[in-house]
């Protein structure tokens, strides 16, 4: 395990992007999902800065990030990572999103092309927001888990007194019953790092996008996880990779704590994937 060090760059619109930091050699950088925050990885971060230089980014108004009064769009946050890949000077990253974080790199890609990207890897996120948006695609190969009234409801319990009872019944449905009481409130604390707010206006950016235009469009190596238990159906992650030309697919089995949280709850095998898939370009 490499000696962690939290440090941050400053955005030109003046806000501050958290990472923590541990280890040498290639870089792997940490993309969360929403509402969620760096330390979140932080099993990833222990467990793979003994081989790699790994970075775990908190998107503006997640985490220990600066929480403006703008800017909570996903095409935002791809030009904070730009701007954060820039400051660093890191090239030929292998870049991992996590749910949100996938969008993250999928308005990045678009918007930047491949520019200081080695591989990619993509965990547990569709391309399409909204049903409406793919009404011909079947639901569980979109990857659209919420109606735009169903987007309008939380979006409005976030900026409610319900605020807390929304955040934790999004969060319950990101993890298996396995996890301890103890790490769900934890988990919980984390989201709730994000003000609720800015959480409900990111929420609806978020679930208004459709990224299938981008995906054949991605020239470098990529890993696309997925989990059997997850609340994105595992035909999603197999989606994606079809759509990805010579991507690789893994899919997390119910044994395997295949929930969306499988690098918390298995810490060992996905850190292990991850690493395979770095050094050989293949999956076990």
């Amino acid at each position: 395990m490499g000696v962690r060090t939290h440090d941050a760059i400053v955005t030109g619109d003046g806000v501050a992007i958290h990472y923590v930091a541990a280890g040498a050699g290639e870089t792997l950088v940490l993309l969360p999902g929403f509402s969620q925050s760096a330390a979140q990885f932080t099993k990833q971060i222990d467990g793979l800065s003994t081989s790699y230089r790994v970075l775990a980014v908190d998107h503006r108004g997640h985490g220990e990030s600066g929480k403006p009064d703008h800017g909570y769009r996903v095409s935002r946050l791809a030009a904070d990572l730009r701007e954060l890949l820039l400051a660093l000077d890191l090239r030929d990253i292998t870049l991992l999103g996590h749910s949100l974080g996938c969008p993250v790199i999928w308005s990045y890609w678009d918007l930047y092309g491949g520019d200081r990207i080695a591989r990619l890897i993509l965990v547990d996120q569709g391309p399409i927001g909204l049903k409406e948006l793919a009404p011909d695609a079947p639901t569980e190969r979109r990857g659209a888990i919420f109606t735009f009234e169903e987007a309008l409801h939380i979006a409005a319990g976030l900026r409610s007194d319900r605020a807390l009872t929304a955040s934790r019944a999004v969060v319950d449905m990101l993890h298996t019953p396995e996890v301890s009481a103890e790490d769900a409130e934890w988990i919980l604390g984390q989201n709730l790092l994000l003000p609720r707010e800015h959480a409900a206006t990111l929420h609806l950016d978020y679930c208004g996008n459709d990224w299938r235009d981008v995906l054949p469009r991605i020239t470098v190596p990529t890993l696309v996880i997925g989990g059997a238990v997850s609340l994105i159906p595992a035909d999603v992650a197999e989606d994606v990779a079809e759509r990805i030309p010579e991507s690789a697919v893994r899919i997390f089995s119910a044994a395997e704590k295949g929930s969306h949280l499988m690098f918390w709850e298995n810490p060992e095998l996905f850190n292990a994937v991850v690493s395979d898939f770095i050094e050989t370009g293949t999956v076990q």
